[in-house]
């Protein structure tokens, strides 16, 4: 099934608040552990780059289970992002450690020159040009930047795509159904995006499918980044939400 590409941001009331009040717990919760899990030897204390923020559930968990470390989150939408100033209203540890910022990437200039971590979910199959996602990471990133990517991948027909839908957003509203849908038809798939990487010369990143719609992309940057082979592993399905930000 070819790629059907959907609108790259997410900017209207009515899609930012059915999003935010969607209940992602479980999935966004999982990329904590998943984070955890993969860097068990990350930094005590670190300045991470969050690209494509959304509502800020995600970057808000994140830096609950991850006291000293500060947060600069970036989203080009600014309904999305009046949502997330709604999440950290009145919690002013968290407003002290996230700074939201609109911007729209690659040009996007970002309060610091490099990153301890960057981080991003669910938010490459919006991007019509996929490439500004990594050549935003290539330049904001340093020797040993945790890179921590996660998205959907494309299913190999529409009616694959449907039973998803239908298996984890069956209950949900109608404009939730109908974007996950979207996000579906509009991700890559494994191969597109080890393709990408190789590309961007970031083809050390490794690449793993953890769910039957979820992949992870991640490794440390390192000097001079040179092609390689991605192998995506399929791994046992792992905790996730009714359908990811779309």
């Amino acid at each position: 099934m070819k790629r059907i590409p959907e609108p790259e941001l997410m900017d209207s009331d009515e899609q930012a608040r059915a999003y935010a009040a969607a209940d992602f717990s479980e999935a966004h919760q999982s990329y904590v552990t998943l984070f955890h899990e993969t860097f068990p030897k990350r930094p005590a204390r670190a300045t991470v780059l969050d690209l494509g923020c959304g509502a800020a559930d995600v970057v808000i968990r994140f830096a609950q289970a991850n006291p000293r470390y500060a947060f600069h989150a970036v989203d080009g939408s600014a309904a999305m992002l009046k949502y997330a100033r709604k999440a950290l209203r009145g919690r002013p540890n968290l407003v002290r450690r996230i700074k939201l910022a609109q911007a729209f990437i690659p040009e996007a200039r970002l309060p610091q020159k490099t990153y301890d971590a960057i981080l991003s979910s669910n938010f490459l199959h919006h991007l019509h040009e996929p490439a500004a996602l990594w050549q935003t990471i290539r330049r904001y990133a340093k020797h040993g930047t945790l890179v921590f990517v996660t998205d959907l991948f494309r299913p190999p027909s529409r009616a694959a795509a449907a039973r998803l839908v239908e298996r984890y957003a069956g209950a949900e509203p109608a404009i939730l159904q109908r974007d996950f849908l979207n996000s579906l038809l509009a991700s890559f798939t494994v191969e597109e995006m080890r393709q990408q990487l190789i590309q961007a010369q970031l083809g050390h990143l490794r690449i793993e499918v953890i769910s039957d719609r979820h992949v992870m992309i991640f490794g440390r940057m390192r000097p001079g980044s040179s092609p390689s082979r991605n192998v995506a592993r399929s791994e046992p399905l792992r905790p996730g939400s009714a359908l990811c930000r779309s």
